[in-house]
């Protein structure tokens, strides 16, 4: 909806594709044949590193729920079996955690940081299993597969949203510190016009686009710099330069 929004505002074509490999690797986006993306914050500032100023965030949303403070941030929600006997995190220790990714934001590093600052890391969970997604993250812990995972707060939301008895099968015990929401990123090969119009276009959706983030409680788009994501680029250092995985 995002896209066909830009070609009526813009009067231009779009393609719409889904990237097939990892951003850091994909060869499209490395040869600079990428106008536009979708792209979570982690990836973005880690290719920052490899390709410097070839892509700049343009907009990120706000999601409508109270806890998103109307500002373009999410978390990482750590969930529990409704039924399990865990309480505080520190109840998990020596409990198998599963993660969607070992590049994820959200799903790994967030975690990793927050056993290294309050935890001591080097031997917390028994077990660490890759899931894959998110979504299988949440089906683990509630087939018994993993006591625990941290979740994507938006990806939890709408699961939520579309499986109401998800809800009632997991519990959220913490959520770890909030961090600027993946936003929509442009290439500078563009100019500074075109995404100056890409940028205030989505500031004003007009009300097809707007009936979509309603339904995908997002309240609207707002303007996002690289400098936003700061705080993801020095979580992720800290975490590497301290050696520590799951």
């Amino acid at each position: 909806m995002v896209v066909d929004y830009l070609e009526r505002a813009l009067s231009i074509d779009i393609q719409l594709i889904q990237a097939t490999c990892d951003p850091l690797n994909d060869p499209l986006l490395l040869q600079d044949q990428i106008d536009l993306a979708f792209i979570c914050g982690l990836p973005l500032v880690r290719y920052q590193h490899i390709v410097p100023g070839q892509l700049q965030p343009i907009v990120a949303p706000i999601m409508q729920a109270d806890r998103y403070q109307n500002r373009p941030i999410y978390c990482a929600d750590v969930i529990v079996h409704a039924n399990s006997q865990f309480r505080t995190f520190a109840d998990l220790r020596d409990t198998i955690v599963c993660y969607n990714d070992p590049g994820s934001n959200s799903g790994y590093y967030l975690l990793c940081h927050y056993l290294w600052k309050h935890h001591d890391p080097t031997h917390f969970f028994s077990q660490a299993l890759p899931s894959g997604s998110h979504q299988n993250s949440m089906r683990w812990v509630i087939e018994g597969k993993a006591d625990c995972a941290a979740i994507d707060s938006t990806v939890l939301d709408q699961e939520f949203r579309l499986f109401p008895q998800f809800a009632e099968q997991l519990k959220i015990l913490t959520s770890l510190p909030f961090c600027t929401i993946p936003p929509l990123v442009m290439a500078q090969h563009l100019g500074v016009d075109l995404i100056h119009q890409c940028q205030s276009a989505l500031l004003q959706p007009d009300c097809t686009l707007q009936e979509a983030m309603s339904a995908m409680q997002v309240q609207c788009y707002t303007a996002v710099t690289l400098d936003d994501y700061d705080m993801i680029a020095k979580l992720y250092t800290e975490v590497v330069a301290a050696g520590y995985k799951l």
